[in-house]
């Protein structure tokens, strides 16, 4: 029976996967082995037992695993009885030989971390190029800029999905950061001391996780520090925050009053069991609701730093969820992103009668730049531009036929001039040249 929206709603099945059932127990089984092939390396167990412990790895059910379980209340020494039943000839005395349960099953975490990361980054990548698609498709399309929930200068979309792509490329720089920092593995023993392992307990660690193919921990305790995991979980919430904001921006632009972009929607999409009108974001508005469950996993985990003396078992049960909750609900906003931005509708109308609809008082920057520029010094032309603004939003004028019947203003521009400067075609800048420089600097850098 299903119960958490997640196995019935929410996320890939690549990334569910990841985080499933099945896919924990092989990498913890794939654990054992790589410990016991590495004690073999060093002599510390017999060749024969390593080969047969990791042959004998793929006849281990998870049934039989869940029955032991049950029966002796403890997950890591339900695993490994089940591996020692397997093995052949007193092989079973050999498994899980020297390590502390979460020898295997922080490195396990760790193999499970790398593999979503993995998914994470090509879905990044992917969200990237569709970004940068857009924003080098829109750089000319002026619009309204915003500030404070009203109308400013005008900007373009081409510079809003550039400020996007740039975001996003900032958390793949993180993500490359953190990756070898979060997917490392140890073998300690313990406490930490790898006293079981003898002498040999530095190279045994070196030698499973090469076998494994992931970094060590420099020293660790009973558990790898909760710092690695912490960054990740962090890091998770920091990118779908980005969407968070991709999201709202959406939905804001897509309110009936500014109507400049839509969702796609769908030929039988319903939009509302009532108003059969609707078209609803309901993609974006998705985005944003789940986000606010990603971010809310950083404070436990971050909690889970904070553990009793060399460890205490706080972390265990909140991690279950934490990992991989928060690992498929990044993954499913990362493909909501990419739906909604790559399948964005415009609506060049509304964008331009929303540029003209305070009749040219959004121009009153250029208005007030060209007068200093002509003599005016700077802070007596914005007096003179906002009492211009003011009367021409009280009485509903045009801002340029205000502006002509000033005389501080006539006296340095002409009709033509004013004509000319409320244009907002005319007012964007290096907008263009931004966007061209920053398309170009990223498709380099990630080879897109």
């Amino acid at each position: 029976m299903a119960i958490h929206p997640i196995d019935y709603r929410y996320g890939t099945a690549e990334m569910k996967r990841v985080w499933s059932q099945e896919n924990r127990l092989a990498k913890l089984l794939q654990t054992e082995a790589a410990l016991a092939r590495a004690e073999a390396d060093m002599g510390l167990i017999p060749a024969d037992a390593a080969e047969i412990i990791s042959e004998s790895i793929s006849s281990v059910k998870a049934e039989r695993v869940d029955e032991i379980e049950a029966e002796i209340h403890h997950d890591m020494m339900a695993v490994v009885t089940a591996i020692s039943e397997q093995c052949r000839d007193d092989a079973g005395k050999w498994v899980h030989f020297g390590a502390t349960s979460n020898d295997i099953l922080d490195t396990a975490t760790a193999l499970q971390i790398r593999d979503a990361i993995d998914i994470l980054e090509d879905k990044l990548k992917n969200l990237l190029e569709v970004l940068l698609d857009k924003a080098d498709a829109h750089k000319l399309t002026v619009c309204c800029g915003r500030t404070h929930g009203q109308i400013g200068v005008p900007t373009t979309y081409g510079l809003r999905f550039a400020i996007w792509a740039s975001e996003i490329s900032r958390h793949l720089d993180r993500l490359y950061q953190l990756t070898p920092r979060a997917t490392v593995g140890q073998m300690t023993g313990a406490v930490g001391t790898q006293a079981a392992f003898g002498k040999s307990g530095i190279l045994i660690q070196k030698l499973t996780m090469q076998h494994l193919g992931i970094g060590a921990v420099d020293v660790s305790n009973q558990i790898i520090q909760r710092d690695r995991h912490a960054e990740f979980v962090m890091w998770m919430a920091n990118t779908v925050t980005t969407l968070d904001k991709i999201g709202i921006e959406v939905r804001t632009l897509q309110r009936s009053e500014i109507a400049e972009i839509e969702e796609s929607f769908g030929k039988k999409q319903v939009g509302s069991s009532t108003m059969p009108h609707k078209r609803n974001p309901i993609k974006s508005e998705q985005i944003c609701g789940l986000a606010r469950i990603v971010r809310a996993m950083v404070e436990p985990e971050l909690l889970n730093n904070t553990l009793w003396d060399e460890r205490d078992l706080t972390n265990s049960s909140s991690e279950r969820v934490i990992f991989p909750e928060a690992c498929v609900l990044t993954d499913h906003i990362l493909k909501l992103g990419i739906n909604v931005i790559e399948n964005l509708k415009f609506y060049p109308e509304n964008i331009r009668r929303n540029l003209e609809l305070l009749r040219g008082l959004n121009m009153g920057e250029a208005i007030m730049i060209e007068l200093a520029k002509r003599g005016v010094g700077r802070q007596e032309a914005h007096e003179l531009v906002r009492t211009a603004a003011m009367k021409a939003h009280d009485t509903g004028q045009h801002f340029k036929t205000v502006l002509l019947e000033t005389p501080e203003i006539a006296r340095y521009l002409t009709a033509i001039d004013i004509e000319n400067l409320v244009n907002p075609d005319r007012y964007i800048g290096t907008a263009v040249e931004q966007v061209e420089v920053l398309v170009a600097k990223l498709r380099e850098a990630y080879s897109l």
